[in-house]
């Protein structure tokens, strides 16, 4: 549109802003919010991670000078403050060493379960899980065993791990055939524990038919 004079354009001008100009202040304020709120939950973002890895480097501390209960304490810690981050499960993991390590068994469980809860990665639930398993047939938690097992045995990349823990649990119940056969798809799917896998199935006894292994203490 072509305009005579100025007073024209200018009041062209102000037609435009009175109509238009509050959507304008409008967009504007708003993109401006959306890039400040954005660099704030960034910042945010990075200041939770910060503070979490420092944390989780005390609990790394306890666990090499404190005490089952302060490492403990610890990892409730980051549980509480930082559960949105890797750091909460992998500080129960630790937690779940430590406690076992010091004969604490029930401790261990129960902080491996959190972990499993906690991970924000499928990879770090399956890790937690594979310990919780191996646990519960150390301590003769079979059935409970079997639980985790079927629960979390449904990843390619830990095929061969929870395989193995499928043999240990098969030998515990006194089944060396079906142990056998776990513990070769064991190292057929892989698993950082071939070598002490083969010496496993060294010390199986061999058997062309189903072997029963009697785990009934002998009588006194």
């Amino acid at each position: 549109m072509l305009y005579e004079t100025d007073d024209e354009k200018v009041e062209a001008i102000k037609k435009w802003w009175k109509e238009n100009g509050l959507s304008v202040i409008a967009g504007a304020v708003i993109g401006l919010s959306v890039i400040y709120g954005w660099r704030y939950w960034v910042g945010y973002k990075e200041g939770q991670a910060a503070q979490a890895s420092n944390a989780f480097e005390i609990l790394l501390n306890e666990s090499t000078q404190g005490t089952p209960e302060t490492v403990s304490a610890q990892a409730d810690t980051l549980r509480n403050e930082f559960g949105s981050t890797p750091y909460a499960a992998l500080g129960s993991l630790v937690s779940a060493k430590t406690s076992y390590a010091a004969g604490k068994t029930e401790e261990a469980i129960g902080a491996l379960e959190s972990a499993i809860s906690d991970a924000p990665d499928p990879a770090l639930a399956r890790i937690a899980a594979l310990r919780l398993a191996r646990i519960q047939v150390a301590e003769g938690k079979l059935d409970e065993a079997g639980k985790t097992i079927a629960k979390y045995d449904d990843s390619p990349s830990f095929a061969g791990d929870f395989a193995a823990v499928r043999g240990d649990l098969a030998l515990a119940r006194g089944d060396a055939t079906t142990a056998r056969t776990a513990y070769e798809e064991a190292i057929d799917k892989g698993t950082g524990l071939v070598e002490l896998i083969r010496l496993k199935l060294d010390n199986l006894p061999r058997t062309d038919g189903p072997s029963q292994i009697d785990n009934t203490p002998a009588a006194g």
